[in-house]
């Protein structure tokens, strides 16, 4: 081998480009580590100033103008360093008000500027900011997708929906399990009109993809629609499923465009057992399969009455309509808090699995813009090419 200059170089290893490779990860990781140690370092300057400012106005009482005039000395001090304008510097003092101790043992921290300055806009309540913190510091959202959640107050429809996985799954996973279902799906993105069909919703379901999975929420992996399901001498076809990545299951998406109606948790616990005898591999870790309802409504009564006789684990209900004025929960069957008595039954199954369902979000008077989160791109998921032999197929979002 010759090198551009003609002189002759030695051969190299055979191994190079992973060596090449190991190093270029060792060089990003390390820049990705000294950046976030700057901004850590930046947001507590940030606290300690806005702790100063707001211990000397409770003290003394001045206003604004004192605090126009430090960003005007300060900037002539610090020439090149953004971040010292009379606004921020307010932003700075709300800060302190609202993590009053130190600041670097919050995951408020670690996240840039710009994501709690938006914190601090929309959210005035410190429970609700925390949450939204260490969910974005967890998911990495981009402030894009922060907003769109804030907006969509994802904090308040997180595991409202009716589910049966606490009788169907070990304790352990049943909680991770009710974190993924959300109380309306809020899907006004989809633009639909109100007399739309099934095969509409999936449609815009899957054309706008990236934003599906951004309200979904971290982890969900797509697999396919019309997924085709081999039983007996018949073909059944699922609507959407999906793997979700954290819970290492696969979960199944039936959906309706009406009420939800007990025989459809029947048939979604159908594809819930085949899916999960086809293509769950449990010598790579999966878990039972997960199946989730969205429809357009529900009567919360007779959607306990329908899990109640269902073994495994379906999931959640929505779709897209306007309804009409909400109706007002109806009491509780009178025997709900009794022992029910056993009934004869066939041989159980040895694997029980899970379902759960969420109510559809109104649409609102103006619509909410839906962002898209930069972690969904759109290469191919290899986190799922295990399955794929078995005809999993399907482009992977993340």
């Amino acid at each position: 081998m010759t090198n551009p200059r003609g002189r002759h170089s030695p051969a190299l290893p055979t191994d190079y480009s992973d060596l090449l490779a190991q190093i270029k990860d060792q060089v990003r990781a390390a820049r990705l580590s000294a950046a976030r140690a700057v901004n850590v370092e930046l947001i507590a300057l940030y606290w300690r100033i806005g702790r100063i400012i707001q211990q000397r106005q409770n003290a003394e009482g001045w206003g604004t103008r004192v605090i126009d005039r430090l960003a005007e000395d300060l900037r002539a001090e610090f020439p090149g360093m953004r971040g010292l304008s009379q606004r921020n510097l307010i932003y700075m003092r709300s800060l302190a008000t609202a993590w009053p101790e130190q600041i670097t043992q919050q995951p408020a921290a670690r996240l840039p500027w710009g994501h709690l300055i938006l914190l601090l806009d929309r959210l005035p309540e410190p429970a609700a900011r925390d949450w939204y913190a260490d969910q974005a510091v967890q998911h990495g959202w981009s402030r894009a997708t922060l907003t769109h959640h804030i907006a969509a107050d994802r904090r308040g429809r997180l595991g409202a929906a009716p589910n049966n996985f606490p009788a169907t799954l070990p304790p352990a996973h049943s909680g991770l399990a009710v974190e993924i279902l959300a109380d309306p799906y809020n899907l006004d993105f989809l633009a639909l009109d109100p007399g739309h069909s099934e095969r509409q919703l999936e449609d815009a379901i899957v054309a706008r993809l990236s934003h599906f999975l951004t309200e979904l929420g971290a982890g969900f992996a797509f697999v396919g629609r019309q997924y085709r399901l081999p039983v007996g001498d018949q073909d059944y076809f699922l609507d959407l499923l999906f793997f979700h990545l954290g819970l290492r299951r696969y979960i199944v998406f039936e959906l309706k465009v009406g009420r939800a109606e007990p025989e459809h948790l029947g048939k979604l616990s159908f594809y819930v057992t085949v899916v999960d005898d086809l293509l769950r591999r449990p010598e790579h870790g999966d878990q039972a399969t997960i199946g989730i309802l969205l429809a357009a409504d529900r009567d919360d009564i007779v959607v306990e009455y329908a899990l109640r006789g269902i073994d495994n684990p379906p999931g959640s209900q929505h779709l897209h309509h306007r309804p009409g004025p909400p109706r007002r929960r109806p009491a509780r069957p009178a025997d709900r808090g009794r022992p029910r008595r056993s009934r004869p039954r066939g041989p159980q199954r040895p694997q029980q699995h899970p379902l759960s369902w969420a109510r559809r979000q109104p649409a609102p008077a103006t619509p909410v813009r839906c962002y898209t989160a930069d972690q969904h791109g759109a290469s191919p998921c290899t986190l799922c090419a295990p399955h794929r032999d078995r005809g999993a197929g399907g482009d992977g979002e993340l």
